[in-house]
């Protein structure tokens, strides 16, 4: 059984409506773009359950490794295709700081060919991913052993990302 099962151990049903929506959020976006939005949100969030998971599916689901490596060698996308990078940084904007999100940021993508209802799929995608990858995260969930086994150690250490702890004042 996957670590993450017992964060919902006292609420199956929470599972159950969330599989549903992320379900709904998958069956409108091609499955890659779906996986780089959901590993881009998962790595701005800090979140190395998510993020090692996703980056398996991209490998395995999508037979995308290259792209992976790519996201290995430079973090905030700079050797994906222009397309690619600009969604994998919008997904990281909207993870982060959803509410600094301009209309730029919505004419850049236009400028690239993404048409309104593609953008808002990438925003969906992403607020799927935080409900999950906070839950996990804050119930304590860790990386599958299988899941980590199966990456060479470059590609280990990118989805091994640490977490993001906000400062709290004294």
């Amino acid at each position: 059984m996957p670590d993450y099962t017992g964060c919902f151990a006292a609420r199956p049903d929470v599972a159950t409506a969330w599989i549903a929506l992320a379900s709904a959020v998958r069956t409108t976006m091609e499955r890659r773009r779906f996986e780089l939005v959901t590993i881009a949100s998962a790595r701005a969030r800090g979140s190395a359950y998510c993020t090692a998971a996703h980056a398996k599916l991209l490998i395995d689901a999508c037979r995308d490794e290259p792209t992976l490596r790519e996201l290995a060698t430079d973090p905030g996308g700079g050797q994906l295709t222009p397309v690619d990078a600009a969604v994998y940084r919008f997904a990281a904007k909207v993870a982060t700081a959803p509410a600094s999100v301009e209309q730029g940021d919505v004419d850049d993508l236009r400028a690239l060919d993404l048409v309104d209802s593609e953008i808002a799929e990438v925003v969906y995608a992403v607020g799927v991913r935080l409900f999950f990858a906070t839950v996990l995260d804050a119930l304590g969930a860790r990386v599958d052993p299988e899941i980590a086994a199966a990456f060479e150690e470059d590609l280990l250490a990118f989805v091994r990302v640490l977490p993001q702890v906000a400062e709290t004042g004294s």
